[in-house]
């Protein structure tokens, strides 16, 4: 391979490696102005979109390990990776493709395990990470003060009757 070849090579593949998932997506008929904006909008979900020739995509995910389908290299293919929710991603990628009917998710790798396109579409369904945390803290916190309700209540009931008993002592001395 030649030197500069490689250094193209070894960049997607950090990309790629450095990345909690990636999803291959068909761009074909977006504008650059369209790619622009969608860039933007998956920037702030904290993933970038790139664009690699198939070829190099191919030896990349060889590389890595990763099962790729020679169907879905084929044709305008860009990766949209990060280190980000893949999740938050998946929803940028439905939204825009609803708006535009552009990008097509192809394929996709969710901790280095490939994922279906329908996969990645139910991803987008999910809470996002955050929300996830949310749901999970108030699972946990939700007997936890039912319990100190019910304790709280039991203190109360002694305080109540020891302050009955003060009252009869008081009334019985005057």
């Amino acid at each position: 391979m030649r030197p500069e070849r490689e250094s193209i090579f070894a960049e997607v593949r950090s990309r790629i490696d450095g990345s909690a998932f990636a999803f291959l997506v068909d761009y074909h008929g977006l504008t650059v102005e369209q790619m622009t904006e969608l860039r933007g909008q998956l920037k702030h979900v904290g993933s970038r979109m790139f664009i690699a020739k198939n070829t190099l995509t191919r030896l990349v995910m060889k590389d890595l390990g990763w099962m790729l389908p020679e169907a879905s290299v084929c044709g305008p293919s860009a990766v949209v990776c990060g280190a980000g929710d893949p999740t938050e991603t998946a929803k940028v990628l439905r939204a825009y493709h609803k708006e535009r009917q552009k990008p097509t998710v192809k394929q996709g790798w969710l901790e280095k395990k490939p994922v279906t396109a329908a996969d990645v579409a139910a991803l987008a369904d999910l809470p996002g990470r955050q929300a996830m945390l949310g749901i999970v803290v108030g699972t946990i916190a939700a007997p936890m003060t039912r319990l100190v309700g019910v304790l709280s209540q039991k203190a109360a009931s002694v305080v109540y009757v020891l302050k009955a008993i003060e009252d009869k002592k008081r009334n019985q001395q005057q």
